[in-house]
């Protein structure tokens, strides 16, 4: 949702830092009401007692989600960027940890987690399949994702004369799904037990196979 890109030391890309949750956009506030309320009931619907959030990005969430875990551990990981450490210093709480780290190869054992999630995430990483299978493998019984979802996303930002020139596709994103083929590519990591689509995303809770 903005031209502002974040690019770590390898220069990899990491997407865009507008601030969505704090913005004071109408617009952007009532889509964010929609994303926000589907989020949290599917949150609550898992009911998870630790997580760890890969592609924290500035901790909002996950600062939020430490509060809700009663002391069950959280774990938030993302690229070495010098403007996130800064905001992770403003986010923080006992049982709240942020690592540097790619999600590739993920330092954590089998089960280690509750559940794992990626929110507006799996967009930006080189090899989506390869971030579920190790969110998967760290994740006792459930994953929670969400991603644009496309044609939607894209046809939204050329509408709103963003990002002509590569077809409204933001500017970051790598991977695009539609709902359907979101579905199909988490059900090789265990069973959708529920999948949202509040405009313009795609988000779903997956319980992990064992």
């Amino acid at each position: 949702m903005s031209t502002n890109v974040t690019v770590d030391r390898e220069g990899t890309v990491t997407g865009n830092t507008y601030d969505k949750y704090g913005s004071t956009n109408p617009v952007v506030r009532r889509l964010m009401a929609g994303f926000e309320r589907n989020l949290d009931e599917l949150f609550v619907k898992a009911g998870a007692t630790s997580i760890l959030d890969v592609g924290c990005g500035e901790g909002v969430l996950t600062h939020e989600w430490a509060a809700r875990l009663d002391g069950g551990r959280i774990v938030g990981i993302d690229l070495d960027d010098p403007h996130l450490h800064e905001e992770w210093k403003t986010r923080t709480a006992p049982n709240l940890e942020y690592r540097v780290m790619k999600a590739e190869n993920l330092p954590f054992a089998d089960d280690e987690f509750d559940m794992a999630t990626a929110i507006e995430v799996l967009e930006h990483v080189p090899d989506a399949a390869e971030t579920l299978a190790e969110m998967a493998r760290c994740a006792q019984r459930w994953i929670l994702v969400s991603v644009p979802r496309e044609p939607v996303w894209r046809v939204t930002n050329v509408a709103r004369g963003a990002y002509w020139k590569s077809l409204g596709n933001t500017p970051g994103h790598v991977n695009h799904w539609s709902a359907g083929a979101f579905r199909k590519l988490l059900s090789n990591y265990g069973e959708v037990a529920d999948l949202r689509t509040p405009f313009p995303w795609t988000m779903a809770l997956v319980r992990v196979r064992d």
